[in-house]
């Protein structure tokens, strides 16, 4: 069925733009420090180019996936926005490099920010809407499993949050409290992990909606 190639598809571009996203920063060892350095500073330089089209590809992937979970009437308004939002934010990042706030402020890094925090924060949310396990009885465990990765990118966010209060309080800066680059990857990790969850609970051969159509003449006749 053209919905659930259409996850299909998604899953196959977020799995190409996170190996490359990998592959950078397994390249990048011997310059960066992945525990402080942020996954952005991919970003920049000459092959900053390739950072920004692999997570191009991370947003394309998370439209189509949101696109199968709608047409299999998995997802509704609020999970949809939310998985949308998401997306939005992963092709703002794409299309707005790192900016090094050392220099002053500009627009194309307040983008990029902006982006980031919507999509770290959207989604968590999303996951934990969609994939409520209670509301998709005929496909609980794949649902439960999406739920579950949902829950653990809200705890991430949590801590993160608990940390800048913390760095707050001491006048420190948030980046200076918690290892950044290994908190942040962390954080993608699990999250592109509930995107994959949500992907395969898309792309499942017998949707919901189809197995009610096929089960309500049954019903009907055993009335009779």
């Amino acid at each position: 069925m053209l919905v659930h190639q259409a996850a299909r598809w998604g899953l196959g571009a977020v799995g190409t733009g996170v190996a490359v996203i990998a592959a950078l920063d397994l390249a990048g060892l011997d310059r960066t420090n992945p525990l402080r350095r942020t996954i952005s500073e991919h970003g920049l330089g000459d092959q900053g180019w390739v950072f920004g089209v692999a997570v191009a590809l991370l947003a394309a992937g998370s439209v189509a996936i949101g696109v199968s979970l709608v047409r299999t009437r998995l997802a509704g308004v609020f999970g949809t926005v939310a998985l949308m939002a998401w997306s939005v934010g992963l092709f703002a990042v794409a299309y707005f490099p790192k900016h090094d706030w050392s220099v002053g402020p500009s627009v194309s890094g307040s983008i990029h920010r902006a982006g980031s925090l919507v999509a770290f924060l959207s989604l968590p949310l999303a996951a934990v809407i969609i994939a409520r396990p209670w509301r998709h009885a005929e496909r609980r465990r794949h649902a439960l499993v999406a739920f579950a990765l949902g829950l653990g990118s809200v705890l991430w966010v949590v801590g993160i949050g608990a940390m800048v209060l913390v760095g707050a309080r001491n006048g420190l800066p948030w980046y200076r409290v918690m290892p950044l680059g290994l908190v942040e990857r962390g954080l993608a990790v699990t999250e592109v992990a509930a995107l994959v969850a949500l992907g395969v609970f898309a792309a499942r051969r017998h949707p919901v909606a189809g197995r009610q159509q096929v089960l309500a003449p049954v019903a009907a006749e055993s009335e009779r």
